[in-house]
């Protein structure tokens, strides 16, 4: 007989985290620490584990390992919420992680051995045939204890400022620390840095699984935004890429242009402008705020831009937004081939547009 898929989607949309300046506290709050790597929703039916990433992309043949691990330690039925994350001596390793995501299965399953992933489980959403959706997270975090079994011991010493971290020698499965004291939680915020962890995540005790919903909070050390490359400004010799032009989605599904980033060696310029060709002419600022053209501000500068195709996300780092847009020149901090540029709208920011 035949295993029954899980009852609830893999697919169905991740509950969402707003970004906020400070860690907020009261009654009813609960902590965790931000985790720098995939999100994805890993689920168990029979011998087969799939590996959803956030904007649905299937992640399962990138990570043969977690695909063995979870096999034969995730309960039938299990669909959990949580984050690939690589370990490295030290810390996180992010670019790591991001050279896993390679098209050739020989260089994939080589990276397997080399720098074997790990899975941070934070949330259950369903087990056996029990949806647990409309259970409150309190609920849902003691069955995804028993869920995700023994600390592992790289995802415990990550979160211990006393602990060394070392690289494990395969796979782990860990369960994501939780605490109710906002004291524990700013001590994650700014006594992590150094092992890769990036921020806070505040959620509400009594509440449910909200598919798709911005209903937890995010609270980071610098200011990021996830943005999708609307278009680009050629460098002053022309033979490479001077700055990215950033956008983000309103509510009604228009990209506008908020700002731009120009933190590129010369070679990275060069290599910039060959990723960027083949998106050259695709749709993307026009119907909301626009890079624009000359001003009384550009003195003469060539202000010209090509537009490409909205498929790249890079996360970049900024000091504060006014009128909806960077109020300096952002930060490129890294490329996201895990987010959907759908998913890049205004209100992953606290402050919306304003």
């Amino acid at each position: 007989m035949g295993m029954s898929a899980p009852v609830v989607d893999p697919h169905t949309p991740m509950m969402l985290a707003r970004r906020e300046a400070t860690i907020p506290e009261g009654d009813g709050w609960l902590y965790e620490p931000k985790w720098d790597g995939f999100r994805a929703i890993a689920a168990r039916t029979g011998d087969t584990v799939e590996l959803v990433s956030r904007d649905g992309r299937a992640l399962a043949r990138y990570f043969p390992e977690l695909v063995a691990l979870l096999a034969g330690r995730l309960p039938e039925g299990a669909v959990v919420d949580g984050e690939i994350v690589v370990v490295g001596d030290g810390g996180l390793d992010f670019d790591a992680l991001l050279q896993r995501i390679h098209p050739a299965s020989s260089r994939i399953g080589l990276l397997a051995e080399a720098t074997p992933a790990s899975f941070v489980a934070f949330d259950l959403l369903a087990v056996g045939e029990r949806s647990l959706l409309d259970e409150p997270l309190t609920e849902r975090r003691r069955a995804l204890g028993e869920v995700a079994g023994a600390p592992a011991p790289s995802i415990t010493a990550l979160t211990d400022p006393r602990a060394e971290v070392r690289a494990p020698t395969g796979p782990e499965l860990g369960l994501t620390p939780q605490t109710a004291d906002p004291a524990v939680a700013t001590g994650w915020l700014f006594g992590l840095d150094d092992r890769g962890l990036d921020g806070v995540v505040a959620k509400r005790a009594e509440g449910t699984y909200l598919p798709g919903q911005r209903v937890m909070v995010k609270v980071k050390r610098k200011r990021t935004a996830d943005c999708v490359v609307g278009g680009y400004r050629l460098g002053k010799g022309g033979d490479g890429v001077g700055s990215l032009l950033l956008g983000l989605y309103d509510d009604s599904g228009v990209l506008h242009y908020v700002g731009h980033t120009s933190s590129f060696k010369a070679a990275e310029r060069r290599a910039l402008l060959e990723r960027l060709r083949p998106l050259e002419g695709g749709s993307s600022f026009g119907r909301g705020r626009t890079p624009g053209g000359p001003s009384r501000w550009a003195r003469g500068r060539d202000t010209s831009w090509v537009p490409v195709r909205p498929d790249l996300v890079c996360e970049v780092s900024f000091d504060r937004m006014m009128s909806g847009r960077f109020r300096h020149a952002a930060t490129f901090e890294r490329w996201r081939p895990d987010r959907d540029p759908r998913d890049c709208r205004f209100d992953q920011l606290a402050a919306g547009r304003g």
